[in-house]
């Protein structure tokens, strides 16, 4: 069945060009990531650690206002 695909594929003008913007967004994704969790503050990372633990009626303001 992939012979299939693959010689369907390979007829294609420019398909080439696919797998390299799916390797550059792949790549640019990982590094904004990367780059936000840098420059996060620790007081950021303090509330997106608390998440996990509230409640579902508690909101993150009303977790800050108990500290």
């Amino acid at each position: 069945m992939l012979r299939y695909i693959k010689h369907n594929m390979s007829e294609i003008a420019g398909i080439e060009i696919f797998p390299i913007i799916s390797l550059l967004i792949f790549v640019l994704f990982f590094v904004v990531v990367l780059w936000r969790m840098y420059k996060m503050t620790k007081q950021e990372t303090d509330i997106y650690g608390q998440i996990p633990l509230l409640e579902d009626d508690e909101t993150i303001e009303n977790n800050d206002t108990k500290d």
